[in-house]
This record gives C-alpha cells, sequence and structure tokens, in this order.
C-alpha cells in the first residue's frame, strides 16, 4: 500500500509539474496578436508609458512593441507600408492620411487636448487681445500649432496677418535662445515650455491655448494629440484593438494619477527627462475619448480648422468612417 500511495504522489507531482509547464490559459477568448505601435517625444505619447512598461514586463494581453520618433514624417511612411499598426499623430495629420489614402486610416482615440502656450519674459500679455502690435516668435508653421494660433487670434480681434509679426522657427530651442538673448514673446508646446522655464527664471505662461478655445464656446475642443490605426488592422482584429484601448486607457490613467512614477517611464523610454516630465505633465492635458465620445469633439475642432484652409484636414471633412466605432 504505501509503495501504491508512493506511485501516486510521483504520478500527481509530475502532472502538476507538466501543468505549471504548459503556462497559464489566456484570458478569455481574446487571440493575443503583436501590436506594432508608433509614437513621438511629448505629451502624445507619454500617456502610453505605463502600458509600455507593462509590455516590457510581458504582462499586456497583446504582445506590444513600440517605436518612439522625433516627428510624424518618422512615422507616416511606416504606418502607410504596414511596418506599423498604431501610432499617436498630430490630431489634423490623421484627417488628412484618412483623406490622402483612400481611407486606410482610422481615428482610434483622442489623446492629447492643447498643449500650446504662449510664455512671455515681461508681463503685459494675459489674454489674446492683448498680442495685438506684438512679435512672436513660433514653431508649427503649416500644423495645428499655427492654425490654433491665427484662429484664436481672430477669435479675439487681432488681425493675423496685419496686426502681430510672427517670425517661425524651425525649433522651439531657436524660440528660446532668442528669449535668453532680448526677452519677448513666444508660442510653443509642452514640454518645451517646461525645459524654457528651467532655463529662463523670468519666464512665465501668459496664455492657455486651450482654456482660451473653450472661452469661446464654439461646440468644439483644442486637440493636439490622436492615435490612429490602420483600417485593415483594425478590422482583422477588432478584439484585439478592443483590449488595447482598455491598456491604453489604464494607462493614461495612471500617468495622470501618478505623476512622480510616470516621470520616471517617461525617461526610460526617451521621451522626455523625468525632472521635466515631471513638471509638464499637469499640463499635458493627457486624456483618453474614444468611441461615440470622441466624435463630435474631434469633428468640431475639424470643421474649425477647415473653415480656416482645407488642406488642414486632407482637402476635406472626413466621413462617418473616419471613426473607429466598434
Amino acid at each position: 500500500m504505501k509503495r501504491i500511495l508512493a506511485m501516486l504522489t510521483v504520478a500527481l507531482m509530475l502532472v502538476s509539474m507538466l501543468a505549471g509547464c504548459a503556462g497559464a490559459p489566456p484570458q478569455g477568448d481574446v487571440e493575443s496578436v503583436e501590436i506594432r505601435i508608433g509614437g513621438l517625444r511629448g505629451p502624445t505619447s507619454m500617456g502610453m508609458v505605463r502600458l509600455m512598461d507593462d509590455a516590457e514586463a510581458g504582462e499586456t494581453s497583446n504582445h506590444y512593441t513600440f517605436q518612439i520618433a522625433g516627428s510624424a514624417d518618422e512615422l507616416t511612411p511606416k504606418l502607410l507600408k504596414g511596418e506599423l499598426d498604431i501610432a499617436a499623430l498630430p490630431a489634423n495629420l490623421a484627417s488628412v492620411m484618412y483623406n490622402n489614402t483612400d481611407k486606410e486610416i482610422q481615428l482610434l482615440a483622442i489623446n492629447t487636448l492643447g498643449v500650446i502656450y504662449i510664455v512671455e519674459t515681461g508681463d503685459d500679455v494675459h489674454s489674446m487681445a492683448d498680442l495685438k502690435g506684438q512679435t512672436i516668435y513660433a514653431t508649427g508653421k503649416g500644423s495645428t500649432p499655427e492654425y490654433a494660433l491665427r484662429y484664436l487670434l481672430e477669435e479675439n480681434g487681432v488681425d493675423p496677418d496685419a496686426d502681430v509679426d510672427i517670425q517661425w522657427k524651425s525649433e522651439p530651442s531657436e524660440s528660446v535662445a532668442i528669449l535668453q538673448a532680448s526677452g519677448g514673446i513666444a508660442m510653443m508646446p509642452q514640454p518645451y515650455v517646461t525645459v524654457a522655464q528651467m532655463q529662463l527664471d523670468n519666464l512665465r505662461v501668459a496664455v492657455d491655448f486651450t482654456e482660451e478655445w473653450d472661452v469661446l464656446d464654439n461646440g468644439s475642443t483644442l486637440i493636439t494629440g490622436v492615435l490612429v490605426v490602420r483600417k485593415e488592422f483594425a478590422g482583422q482584429y477588432p478584439k484585439q484593438i478592443a483590449t488595447f484601448l482598455n491598456e491604453y486607457k489604464a494607462s493614461t490613467e495612471y500617468v495622470n494619477a501618478n505623476i512622480s512614477e510616470a516621470a520616471q517611464l517617461v525617461e526610460k523610454f526617451d521621451i522626455v527627462k523625468a525632472q521635466v516630465a515631471e513638471r509638464a505633465i499637469p499640463y499635458c492635458y493627457i486624456t483618453y475619448v474614444a468611441g461615440e465620445d470622441m466624435t463630435e469633439p474631434m469633428n468640431g475642432y475639424l470643421s474649425v480648422l477647415f473653415e480656416q484652409n482645407p488642406k488642414a484636414v486632407g482637402g476635406a471633412m472626413p466621413a462617418d468612417d473616419f471613426y473607429y466605432v466598434p
């Protein structure tokens, strides 16, 4: 009897070991797939750093790989070639790509509201109207920052072509160098505002574009960054996309609620330094809006751009199939 019990014990141990080697069964009935994601160095990628960390640790439902780039020009060709499946891009670029690719790109979520600010070394500007007669050093010509600046100036009675002198620069660092040398006024996004404030003690935030936009009560929201997906990929893997969106949403909530810890992850993934990120995150308007909830604010924002310059949205307002609403 003892011999039989001993044999049974050994058999049970072997079964247990084999079960352990087999690994845990997948959660639910959703097959894990590889999803390749691109992001930019800035607020549009800050919200995904917890997801990036979890993916690195093998703690996500899908297998995610990430590419962080310095400009959208590095990501869009890869998206169109099928080398990326999802990307965090400037809001208006999503519409441009939709219109220029026979509707091959869809909007997954809004991830960043207005990160644009007017800063100055003096104390003369407290509203958009105060910019009349001023010189503004700015970056972002031909993209969201320029369209937002022109719209807000016009809505506050300032002609952007006659009442202000906008000096366009290729990099925010050029504007910072001018402010260091002679002072003045500049338009720049976060986290560059924070970087500039760390170099210039007398630099103050004069105007928050998001607040100025909301005051107009025009039925739209200032949107800076979004997530887009290849339509073919989304159609092929709807359940995996749903899982991704849940995990991404949790990541954005973590970043906003745990700023110090999130800042360390922002530096870990080479987006910006932790010291900068910790100060900048509260002013980056990192958010998550998806499904039917994103349709109205995004459509309203694109309508404002379209009225200024149809080319800003790719020549036409996107149709309903632009919005990924499962």
